[in-house]
């Protein structure tokens, strides 16, 4: 793709999802399907470019100025990328006053010798360095912010109702996709870059799926077994109910509940692809569900993937850090959900809260609560179930903890709550 159509296209889209036009991946989807002419290659140079911009966008506003076009926080990030502002020139980059290409290049020129403030450095909101720093250090969050504005790598959970994980990794590579085992999960293969394995005899057969290693430890904390009732309380898209369903051995009966019908419409097609039918959708209501009444104190185990900031996917989706959010509401949501959820586990079974979130207080503070108000539940030590799975997870405690620059995986927090049996 020739610089001009490159610097216009990345604009665009960048201008489009700073305006609050849906996420990242949505508004991709829609500018591309709105711009057919545009190649495999120049929409994969648009999409990394405009990721690229949202990975380091403390960083360019820092230098371009805090109400600068989307236009001049592109033409930053290649002048960081090594172009020169006669190469910006010559891509007809759109000047304005006080965004001059060769104002522009002197700006990030001082970057190298001025004192960043620590969200620049970091290239997070201010608001979650500040909540980071005080639960990591400094230190320590500079290292944690190094890792969410890395990629993330491509990371898939093998169909154990149809192959081991060996068998996958072996059929993978004969279709010209080399992958290595995950270190943690017995399920998982990763590879650094992404690949078109949706196009893979292997994906088409049910294989796999793609999921991060993180979100497959979920599964191996809830510990399913085959013929009991299992309910996946926020079961989205299922990415967690198709392992459950696989560990389960495709017996008993496993719940995808959810209160937005079209995010199971798309489990639909991924279910006969696995080849499960032990699986049942229901769409619930955020409210007192009658269906959620009638299997109050009859399954065996439930698994809450709470709605959450998503500040543990950042690496995925680095769109999300800059996107408005109200912490205080969303806690509350999510112990309104555990609380609706543990009213479905009998006595001596197991519930696992989980989200994919950094914070404290959508974390230990909301299971801390509730442990408070229900005396019939009690933390079962994360560390014990892991080793009774095999997962050799350094610096596992009572909760599972995950973070991306310690494991390489998503940031993810789940404990593991047991029923009293009387």
């Amino acid at each position: 793709m020739k610089h001009d159509a490159l610097l216009k296209h990345a604009a665009t889209l960048l201008a489009a999802i700073l305006n609050g036009q849906g996420a990242a991946d949505k508004a991709m989807e829609r500018y591309f399907r709105e711009h057919r002419e545009m190649g495999v290659r120049d929409r994969g140079a648009v999409a990394e470019t405009v990721y690229a911009c949202l990975r380091r966008l403390a960083l360019l506003r820092h230098a371009a100025g805090d109400n600068a076009p989307a236009s001049a926080l592109v033409a930053v990030h290649f002048l960081t990328q090594g172009w020169s502002a006669r190469a910006l020139e010559q891509a007809h980059y759109p000047e304005r006053p006080g965004f001059e290409a060769r104002s522009l290049t002197e700006r990030v020129r001082a970057l190298a010798t001025s004192e960043l403030p620590l969200e620049v450095r970091t290239n997070l909101p201010g608001w979650l360095v500040e909540k980071l720093v005080a639960q990591l250090g400094e230190e320590e969050t500079l290292r944690l912010a190094e890792a969410l504005n890395q990629p993330a790598p491509l990371d898939l959970r093998v169909n154990t109702l149809k192959a081991d994980r060996a068998a996958v990794q072996a059929r993978l590579a004969e279709e010209g996709h080399a992958l290595e085992p995950t270190p943690y999960s017995p399920f998982g293969l990763r590879r650094a870059d992404r690949a078109p394995l949706f196009k893979s005899p292997s994906f088409q057969g049910g294989l796999f799926e793609v999921q991060d290693e993180g979100s497959q430890l979920l599964g191996l904390l809830l510990e399913p077994k085959r013929r009991e009732m299992v309910v996946d309380y926020c079961a989205g898209a299922g990415g967690k109910t198709l392992e459950l369903g696989a560990m389960m051995a495709n017996t008993g009966t496993l719940y995808a509940f959810d209160i937005v019908a079209k995010r199971l419409e798309k489990l639909k097609p991924r279910l006969a692809r696995a080849g499960l039918d032990n699986v049942r959708t229901v769409v619930i209501s955020p409210e007192r569900d009658d269906r959620v009444r009638r299997l109050a104190g009859k399954a065996d185990r439930v698994l809450v993937d709470a709605p959450c900031s998503g500040s543990g996917t950042v690496r995925r989706n680095p769109d999300i850090k800059w996107r408005p959010l109200d912490l205080p509401v969303i806690t509350a949501t999510q112990r309104q959900i555990l609380e609706t959820a543990a009213s479905l586990v009998r006595p001596g079974g197991r519930l696992v809260y989980a989200t994919c979130s950094l914070l404290r207080e959508e974390n230990e503070d909301v299971v801390q609560a509730f442990l408070a108000a229900h005396p019939e539940f009690s933390l079962l030590p994360a560390s014990e179930i892991l080793a009774r799975r095999n997962v050799a997870l350094p610096d596992a405690g009572e909760v599972l903890r995950l973070w991306p620059h310690r494991h390489n995986t998503d940031g993810f927090f789940a404990a593991a709550l047991e029923r009293n049996a009387q």
